[in-house]
Parts: structure tokens; sequence; C-alpha cells
């Protein structure tokens, strides 16, 4: 999944150059070809929804030719919040692997763990702090040139 996190943290670079926070995310078919990408564009969109996690679920979803996403992993900078979380149980999505822990809004597991609730029927497995240093380092300087 190193190689599949480096594809999502150049998402993320995008992101920054947009003006927008840098997490970027990418969708890994089961034969390892990345079949969605994305990266936030909340500030570029005006769209509260315009997540990194939600821009791959929706570019991979069309590749696939459907919103079940169950044979594929979600590879993201940072821990999915309660909304990208949510749309990953949705969508079936069999594996969520990210690299820097939210400690604020984090919902894999951190703050919530929405993916392994026992009420919700599709438990997606999950893994926390794939290359977390360079996660951590980005979204450190973006929030630091902001203060």
């Amino acid at each position: 999944m190193s190689r599949a996190m480096g594809e999502a943290l150049a998402e993320s670079r995008l992101a920054l150059a947009g003006g927008d926070v840098p997490i970027g995310a990418v969708i890994v078919a089961a034969d390892g070809r990345i079949i969605g990408r994305g990266h936030n564009r909340r500030e570029l969109r005006h769209d509260v929804l315009a997540h990194a996690e939600i821009e791959a679920m929706r570019e991979a979803a069309q590749q696939v030719g459907g919103w079940n996403l169950a044979d594929c992993t979600l590879v993201v900078t940072l821990e999915p919040c309660p909304m990208c979380a949510g749309a990953c149980v949705q969508a079936h999505v069999g594996r969520i692997v990210f690299g820097a822990w939210d400690a604020k809004l984090g919902a894999c597991g951190s703050v919530w763990d929405i993916p392994r609730d026992p009420h919700i029927g599709h438990v997606p497995e999950v893994y926390g702090g794939v290359r977390e240093g360079e996660c951590v380092a980005l979204l450190a300087d973006f929030f630091a040139d902001l203060r």
C-alpha cells in the first residue's frame, strides 16, 4: 500500500496547489490498478461534499459501473471524517488505509469508529499509519502557513 499512498500524497499536493487542505485519496481495485483519484476541492468548487475520498469513490464507481466497491481499497492521506467513513460503509469499500490519524474528526478509530460499529452490516478492514510521517508533515506545514 506504500505505492498507493504515494499516489494519494501526489493527489494531496494538487489540493494544496488549489488552495485547499492537502488531503488526497485513491481507490485501488483488487488487481492493483488505481481506478479512482481525488483530492480536496471544497474551496475550488464551493462544495462541502468535495472531500478527497468522495471524489475518488465517485470516479471509481464510474469505472466499475456501479456503486459497490467491495473489492476495492480506499487509500487516503488523513483518517476519514464521519461523512467519508459513512460513505465507505455505504459503498461497501473492502479496505480503508490511511496515513495520518485525526484526533479531531477521525472516524476510523481516533474519535469514532464508524466502519467497525456493530450496528452496521458491512465491516471494511481498516489500517492506519501508512507513511504517517509524510502525511502528517504535509498537513502540519499547511496549517503552520495559515497561522
